[in-house]
């Protein structure tokens, strides 16, 4: 066993990556927790710097090549760990580096545009409906959370390495989609018009904000279509996740030859 000790300066090294924004921009680096996570990781080439196991806890074996192996105790685990009952893996990784030229776009691309996300939760859940749909990028415009908070990683179920995904301000990333010819769909309770009811099939962004504030003027004001989810009960609006779901799922539907 190489660590036991809660005192190590590793392990308050690896709590200080886990809570603290500014030390995971700082040194470019990121936690990701659980054996499949940090598998989606490896498929989408990243190797990590340090992988850290807690044989009183692992099961399956991971096989990667990191540039160092630790293995720890029980309780410097659950120490290091953002999750109940963890499997006994985490891994110390560099924070992929994805910007707008990056990005490769399929013939009739679909690209989410998430303005001001603050809770973890909904942009781990609409990344993963991201991979799952499939859509082509996510771009995070003025983000309020940290996209590479453990959090994040562990709501997207990893599915944060199997997207493409890019922090941006607003400007950058409006002149990005103008240039490669996307038209751009804004949600939002105010539009006339269900999003059923739009043609979906041509290359598409599609734009949602917060659910207290919705969009910005920024790009109400320079959407293609705006348009709405109907609302049946008394509660004005869906989750942000829940909305992108549905209106990614329209997309896919309508692109498909069978109907889904």
């Amino acid at each position: 066993m190489d660590i036991t000790s809660l005192q190590n300066p590793r392990v308050k090294y690896i709590v200080k990556l886990r809570d603290d924004k500014r030390q995971r921009k700082q040194d470019g680096l990121m936690l990701v927790e659980g054996y499949d996570e940090i598998q989606l990781a490896l498929a989408a080439g990243c190797k990590p710097q340090t992988l850290l196991s807690a044989p009183e806890l692992t099961a399956p074996q991971i096989d990667a090549i990191a540039a160092e192996n630790i293995t720890v105790n029980r309780a410097v685990f659950e120490k290091m760990s953002y999750r109940e009952n963890p499997d006994g893996w985490l891994a110390v990784f560099a924070i992929p580096r994805t910007s707008l030229a990056d990005l490769k776009l399929s013939e009739s691309p679909l690209v989410i545009v998430a303005e001001s996300l603050e809770k973890p939760g909904n942009l781990g859940a609409i990344l993963r409906t991201a991979d799952a749909a499939p859509a082509d990028a996510l771009l995070v415009c003025d983000p309020r959370v940290d996209i590479w908070n453990p959090n994040v990683v562990r709501a997207s179920r990893g599915a944060v390495f199997s997207v493409p995904v890019v922090e941006s301000d607003n400007a950058s990333a409006w002149e990005w989609l103008k240039t490669r010819g996307l038209r751009l769909l804004a949600a939002t309770p105010s539009a006339e018009t269900p999003y059923t009811e739009v043609n979906l099939r041509e290359p598409l962004a599609i734009a949602v904000g917060t659910e207290d504030e919705g969009l910005t003027d920024f790009w109400m004001s320079r959407a293609d279509v705006k348009i709405k989810i109907p609302m049946m009960g008394r509660v004005n609006s869906l989750n942000v996740s829940v909305s992108t779901a549905l209106i990614l799922y329209e997309a896919v539907r309508q692109r498909s030859h069978h109907h889904l």
